[in-house]
């Protein structure tokens, strides 16, 4: 009933919009039907090659790092949560699982968060912001990286795994939480500065993969064998684009409807209004967001950067793919992204009120 209801709010929003492109923009929906559309663009160009790559990158984890992962006793299913879950990390988490609930926890909680944050927003953040913008949004996504266990917690519980299942088989991603939270408070640059490389590698990837796949389908020859096809590529992120035809405007209502409340938690904060409605658009998707980080201020970017660890796309992209593949697990998502997301954006909140 929830995930029905959502769906219907972003075609609903999708028409508004739609019409009112047709009939001149006089609500100013029909500019954001369009950005809706036009955000295909950086959308493909980050996660298009990644998605080709998927078979390659799933070889080689079934060769190098399943037999390790059986030796420690742990599901193999949680290697595909290092992709988002529409850039191949729901299908290879499946692929990879021993039991199904393990695939579903990794390929629909560990890929909306931990595997969408390495695969997508970091590559995107660090491509689109300027250098002297990059140190708090690199903030930003450690100190959300830090929090995410916890909203992992509540979502394995809701796949059907018990809370010691969870724990235990979720060491390694709890693990890396905890190395990049004592990073970010011990050794702050160096940490941010192996995080920008580990960015730049993420897309480089996703070039390779983007050039191999288009010279394949522009004249059939294989530059890397066994990569998916480019189109099955942009299939995905053609629907993602759909469900934003719709978002982008349900989120622009929503922000003209909240606008005095964004004011008063800007006031209460000491962000700016365009830094409380950051993390609105960043529900929406992390693109949006991003480009409105260019307006905030510092402790405004890391409190919008760590908030898109788990908050990213939970009304958008990842619902839709959610309700595509496990309907009834679009509620359970929904609750793990925003709990996680205000639990992130709370302790970012905190550190930049310290850090001050």
């Amino acid at each position: 009933m929830v995930n029905t209801a959502i769906m219907w709010i972003m075609a609903v929003g999708a028409a508004v919009g739609g019409l009112d492109r047709l009939f001149g923009n006089r609500l100013g929906l029909g500019k954001k039907f369009e950005e809706g559309f036009m955000l295909m663009g950086p959308t493909a160009l980050s996660m298009a090659g990644i998605i080709c790559l998927t078979p390659l990158i799933s070889d080689f984890l079934k060769q190098a790092a399943v037999p390790l992962w059986h030796a420690l006793g742990l599901d193999p299913a949680l290697l595909g949560g290092i992709l988002a879950i529409d850039m191949g990390g729901y299908q290879l988490s499946m692929e990879l699982a021993d039991l199904p609930a393990m695939g579903l926890y990794s390929g629909i909680v560990i890929s909306a968060t931990f595997g969408c944050t390495v695969s997508f927003t970091i590559p995107v953040g660090m491509g689109m912001l300027q250098e002297e913008e990059r140190t708090a949004f690199a903030q930003g996504i450690l100190i959300g990286l830090g929090c995410m266990p916890a909203a992992l917690v509540i979502g394995g519980l809701f796949c059907g795994l018990s809370a010691v299942q969870v724990l235990v088989q979720s060491i390694p991603v709890f693990a890396v939480s905890l190395v990049l939270t004592a990073g970010i408070a011990k050794f702050p640059t160096a940490t941010i500065k192996g995080f920008s490389i580990f960015a730049g590698f993420i897309r480089i990837l996703a070039t390779v993969g983007l050039i191999a796949g288009a010279v394949q389908y522009m004249t059939g020859f294989q530059m890397i064998k066994g990569i998916a096809p480019v189109e099955e590529a942009m299939a995905v992120v053609a629907s993602i684009g759909v469900v934003m035809l719709g978002s982008l405007p349900v989120a622009e209502f929503l922000k003209r409807a909240l606008d005095r409340p964004f004011r008063w938690i800007g006031r209460k904060t000491g962000m700016s209004a365009n830094g409380a409605a950051g993390l609105l658009l960043g529900i929406v998707s992390p693109v949006p967001a991003i480009t409105e980080m260019k307006e905030m201020d510092s402790r405004a970017r890391i409190v919008n950067a760590a908030f898109l660890v788990c908050g990213a796309s939970a009304i958008a992209a990842h619902t839709g793919f959610t309700f595509s593949t496990q309907p009834q697990l679009v509620g359970p998502l929904l609750a793990v992204k925003l709990s996680g997301g205000l639990l992130s954006a709370a302790s970012a909140f905190a550190f930049s009120r310290k850090k001050r």
